[in-house]
């Protein structure tokens, strides 16, 4: 096989071997030293060999005699002895040739073994030989005779043994072997030696998934390792060349993680027909055995099958070769024991690595793999195979067998269960070259379609307009359409989605009334999302009764419907909260249903107050769509989790689940026009601005291209408020004005005005106070406060009071403030809590209510600390300073308020020192530590000594943040 000569290879792998070797031919002269190199093909001992010689060979006082025996040798008798002999310049003595020809063997072996020995004029005699296994007999027997003769001799022998071939003197080396007094056996590189390696021949380092896929691909066999890395540069060269010519070739263009699993497609194609002669030189018919075991152990693109590590039968390899059993049997004998083939349990064989496989395969014709293929999975069939193991072989099998498809179809059927989407999805790309009717193909399309919804939404869409147009039965027409509805939203096709469940839902409302409600559920959620279609639809949602649904199948979308429902009429929350339990029963994102509308209900849920709840069944939405592989039900539920936990005020949480939406949005082929895209953008940015971070946020709104007029749909009005906030950041208050006023708009003409959904009123009033437009300011404030009572949700009301507080001012102001720091303190808006304890502490200091403002300030900077929202905590502390306060630190609240006085007495009384004790140890009056200790437990929230283990535990190497209760602070919105 060729390989690379210029690499150094016991730098890669073998030094530990080589230094054993440089021992033994240095222990030479104290007597007779034989070592036997033995192991798997290609594993690199005849360059060891070599190497142990090249120490020695230069050394006057050692004689060094070698062979390298070739098959052609092994009927040449003393052949092995004569490629000694013939580096004896001048000869001892003429060749005896008569001698050796007409002797008696023991005669002839002993004159030998003589005239070796005078030979070496006292030197210290090394033999080495490469390939024993294809020494003639009488050689073998002379080599014999060197071992029980030469124990006294200062004599070194060293030979390696690799497989031996059908011609082998078998009878006669079976009696040497014994002999050596040392066996050395090398296995496969370790992935250090791998690394090593790669990066010498690459020329770069590898990387560590490259490394461990070209070990696992090789077993860390070095010939083959060498081949493959070879194959590697060469494509690596091939990448580079397109470089330079400015031009691009995707399929060179590859990670290390998508070369690791690809990593077989780089054995070069000179490898396969080496590997084939030396199998034929093993036995009779072993390259027919192996060629078939490798195409049947791989699939199309030459990775490994299921077979592949499941093990061959016979069976079916006699089928495959139409070899008869004993026949077969010699030939695997000899290919497991020369390691090519590995028994995998009482019946099955199996390739000792991918890419072993993969190159005796790659050897073979297309029309010969697909005939042998197809022959496998008949085979297979016939003998009751499970349908994944006959799926293998029909992938690369041709058309023609009208079962492929439903076997085809239960295998994708179990591989999607076990996450193996990709595979899924080829088993039915395949049963659909078949000839099938119509409702299966529809059936099978179906299937196709939602497992695309994985890795490419556009490609999805395609596959479920097929299914959808042919598919009649009325169950299987209903969920293409809901899932295709969803598809067609993703790729920005707003109309059409409509309108595919509107027809559907009319087409199959006389066969099927619940399912077509059940559509109509999902056109009215989507028609509510886009101006334009949003009074139609609300006007449906109003004629709407929980009682429709026939079952809870349908009554619970419905009631997530009528959720959303009770919001935008401004009914309690006690119904709203009823309604959501009811359509949250199997979760936001229910295996049996899955659809958007669920949402509806976290949207009524946290209108209602109960955002806590809502984050708890978003955190579910995302574990279980990540279990069963749903994409976009990930994405959606990651970008809802994403608004709430900014909402309960853990903005940097926020802004990590709406970039790991927007990530993984990009990897199925969805743009940033798609809603969800839209709203994660929004998310981020609103977290971004409450952390300080305003260019961030101008950045992320710009890349995304919603700087400019945006459409009808729902989720801009959440983009509006996000831009608004972000144009009063920027001292931009016209702009920002304008951008919640057309909130508004848009919120009233959808249906939508109360202060539930986006508090566009409040936000707008303080702005239109900024601007000195006071009774602007008030007829805003006093509309949503007015408003806000009336839906009585406590957050909704303290938020109103707040901003109507900041636009009276005054004492009247003040009053107004307090009742919203009341209100909001156990609400879990924690940032709505800490800016109205900013505005509280404003308008006491104004009022001359130093102690207030003091206590208001404080508290609102620990919790804007807490929350990360640096301008909060800035702006308090500057108010802070205009009452006459230095604050040391950014809380006031937890570890991180304590003062380094303070920390230090903490710590000396956990360690259980007395109050006196703390005081004569740190020189201070009693009085002072008691006053420090009572600080220490105020700010820690403890009762005394017991809680200080604890609390200041938690902290560790971070601030513990607040108690839970309140440790999920808010996003105003």
């Amino acid at each position: 096989m060729p390989e690379a000569p210029d690499t150094p290879f016991v730098q890669h792998g073998r030094a530990r071997e080589s230094e054993v070797l440089r021992h033994l031919l240095a222990a030479g002269g104290d007597g007779c030293v034989s070592v036997l190199l033995g192991g798997a093909w290609g594993s690199g001992k005849t360059e060891l060999l070599r190497e142990a010689l090249a120490g020695v060979r230069h050394d006057p006082d050692v004689l060094v005699l070698s062979a390298a025996l070739d098959p052609l040798e092994r009927e040449l008798p003393f052949g092995m002895v004569r490629r000694f002999l013939d580096q004896l310049t001048p000869w001892a003595e003429p060749e005896p040739a008569a001698l050796w020809a007409s002797a008696p063997e023991p005669v002839a072996l002993d004159d030998l073994y003589r005239r070796l020995v005078r030979s070496t004029d006292g030197r210290r005699l090394v033999l080495a030989v490469d390939d024993l296994q294809r020494a003639d007999a009488r050689s073998l027997r002379w080599l014999r005779y060197v071992l029980r003769r030469g124990a006294e001799l200062p004599l070194v022998l060293l030979a390696t043994l690799g497989e031996e071939g059908r011609h082998a003197n078998t009878d006669v080396l079976a009696d040497v072997v014994p002999l050596f007094r040392h066996r050395m056996t090398l296995g496969g590189l370790a992935e250090d030696a791998v690394e090593a390696l790669a990066e010498d021949v690459l020329g770069r380092h590898p990387g560590r998934a490259v490394t461990a896929a070209c070990r696992e691909a090789t077993g860390g066999n070095p010939l083959l390792l060498r081949a493959l890395l070879r194959g590697l540069r060469a494509a690596d060269a091939q990448h580079t060349d397109l470089q330079h010519t400015d031009l691009q070739h995707t399929d060179l263009q590859h990670t290390d993680e998508e070369l690791a699993v690809r990593i077989t497609e780089y054995v070069p194609a000179d490898v396969g027909p080496a590997l084939l002669a030396r199998m034929e030189a093993l036995a009779p018919h072993a390259a027919t055995v192996a060629t078939a075991a490798a195409v049947l152990g791989t699939g199309p693109s030459g990775g490994p099958t299921a077979d592949l590590s499941a093990g061959l039968s016979v069976d079916l390899l006699v089928e495959a070769t139409g070899l008869a059993e004993p026949q077969l049997a010699d030939a695997l004998h000899a290919l497991v024991r020369a390691e090519y083939l590995t028994r995998t349990g009482d019946e099955g064989t199996a390739f000792g690595c991918a890419a072993l496989a993969a190159a005796v395969a790659s050897t073979v014709l297309p029309s010969r793999r697909m005939a042998l293929h197809r022959g496998a999975a008949r085979f297979l069939r016939a003998r009751g195979a499970s349908a994944q193991r006959i799926a293998v072989h029909l992938l690369p099998a041709p058309r023609g067998e009208a079962w492929a498809p439903e076997v085809l179809a239960r295998a994708a059927e179990r591989a999607a269960e076990e996450g193996r989407t990709a595979t899924a999805a080829a088993y039915l790309r395949r049963a659909l070259r078949e000839e099938t009717g119509e409702e299966s193909r529809a059936g099978l399309l179906a299937s196709l379609g939602r497992l695309e919804l994985a890795s490419s939404v556009p490609v999805a869409v395609r596959s479920l307009e097929s299914s959808l147009r042919l598919s009649q039965d009325p169950v299987e027409r209903a969920g293409v359409a809901r899932r295709l509805a969803g598809a067609m939203l993703a790729v920005d096709r707003y109309p059409e989605a409509l309108e595919v469940l509107r027809r559907t839902s009319e087409h199959i409302r006389e066969a099927d009334p619940a399912d077509a409600l059940r559509l109509e559920i999902d056109r009215i959620h989507i028609a509510l999302t886009n101006l334009a279609s949003a009074p139609d639809a609300v006007a449906r949602l109003m004629e709407l009764n929980v009682l429709d649904a026939p079952d809870n199948g349908v009554r619970r979308p419905l009631a997530a419907l009528l959720s959303l429902r009770a919001v935008m009429v401004g009914r309690c929350p006690e119904e709203v909260v009823s309604l959501a339990e009811l359509a949250l029963g199997e979760g936001a994102d229910p295996l049996s249903d899955e659809s958007f509308v669920y949402y509806d209900a976290l949207v009524a849920l946290r209108a209602a107050g109960e955002t806590v709840a809502a984050l708890e069944h978003a955190d579910a939405a995302v574990r279980q769509a990540r279990a069963r592989g749903s994409a976009l039900g990930r994405l959606q539920a990651l970008s809802v989790r994403a608004n709430l936990v900014g909402r309960v005020g853990r903005l940097s949480d926020s802004q990590a689940d709406a970039a790991s939406a927007l990530e993984e949005l990009r990897a199925i082929d969805i743009g940033p026009a798609h809603s969800v895209a839209v709203f994660a953008t929004a998310t981020s940015m609103d977290s971004l601005i409450r952390q300080g971070r305003p260019e961030e946020a101008e950045n992320l709104l710009r890349r995304a291209g919603l700087a400019a007029e945006l459409n009808a749909n729902w989720v801009n009005d959440h983009v509006l408020m996000v831009r608004g906030r972000l144009r009063v950041a920027q001292g931009r208050l016209d702009e920002g004005l304008a951008d919640f006023l057309r909130c508004g708009e848009r919120a009233v003409a959808r249906g939508m005005s109360g202060p539930g959904f986006h508090t566009w009123r409040s936000e707008a009033a303080l702005v239109q106070a900024a601007l000195r437009r006071g009774e602007a300011a008030r007829s805003l404030a006093e509309e949503e406060l007015g408003l806000a009572r009336a839906w009585g949700v406590p957050e909704t009301v303290g938020t109103a009071l707040t901003a109507l507080g900041v636009v009276r001012g005054g004492v009247e102001g003040l009053e107004l403030l307090r009742e919203a720091v009341g209100l909001l303190e156990d609400a879990p808006a924690r940032l709505r809590y800490a800016q109205a304890l900013v505005d509280c502490g404003i308008l006491a200091r104004k009022a001359g209510r130093l102690p207030e403002a003091r206590t208001c300030l404080q508290r609102a900077a620990s919790v804007a600390d807490e929350c990360g929202a640096a301008p909060l905590v800035d702006l308090a502390l500057a108010e802070l300073r205009a009452v006459g306060d230095r604050p040391r630190t950014r809380t006031f609240h937890g570890v991180n308020a304590l003062t380094p006085t303070e920390r230090r007495v903490a710590d000396l009384a956990l360690q259980g020192m007395t109050n006196r004790g703390i005081a004569q140890h740190l020189f201070v009056g009693l009085r002072t530590v008691e006053v420090h200790l009572t600080n220490v437990y105020g700010k820690l929230a403890i009762d005394g000594r017991a809680g200080l283990a604890t609390a200041l535990a938690a902290a560790g190497s971070a601030d513990p943040g607040p108690p839970p209760a309140r440790a999920e602070g808010p996003s105003a919105g």
